[in-house]
């Protein structure tokens, strides 16, 4: 994948356009350039770290004429330590944002299920004292918490990364 084609994907999976997300992605990549520049390190969580390192002189060994020597100047080299979840997915492992998501999105489920549970429960102790006008009320309730229920679900999925091909 190419800064291109990273630019493409990068826009359907969020409302950019693609050139807004070649934007950011050129962006992102000064950005990167910069701190490496200035010897920062920047840490990516999960993903990896780029820093730079300072390699001495040293002496060498010309391939094509392996009896001569070469001198090999001291440098600054980047270098990028790659994070768990990089490590996992180059493995083939799962994708650790993706199950994170998943996680969150069945979290918001339970919590809306318990929600629901309550409110209807409720409602039905009501129920045994209240009027028949009451009773309507409380079912009125019920499938307002259902639809709730309902929203919640929906929303934790449009939050949730979609899957890899």
């Amino acid at each position: 994948m190419n800064t291109s084609e990273f630019a493409k994907a990068l826009a359907a999976r969020t409302d950019m356009t693609v050139t807004q997300a070649t934007d950011v992605t050129k962006h992102f990549l000064d950005l990167v350039k910069e701190g490496v520049n200035k010897g920062e390190r920047i840490a990516f969580l999960g993903f990896g770290t780029f820093t730079t390192a300072r390699r001495p002189a040293r002496t060498g060994v010309n391939p094509q004429n392996p009896g001569q020597k070469v001198k090999i100047p001291a440098r600054t080299v980047v270098k990028f330590t790659p994070g768990a979840s990089l490590k996992e997915a180059a493995k083939g492992g799962r994708f650790k944002p993706l199950a994170a998501a998943k996680k969150a999105e069945k979290k918001a489920v339970a919590t809306a299920k318990k929600d629901v549970k309550k409110a209807t429960s409720a409602a039905k102790r009501t129920t045994s004292k209240v009027t028949s006008t009451a009773k309507k009320d409380v079912k009125k309730a019920t499938s307002a918490a259902k639809k709730v229920e309902k929203k919640a679900v929906s929303t934790a999925k449009k939050a949730a990364p979609r899957k890899r091909k």
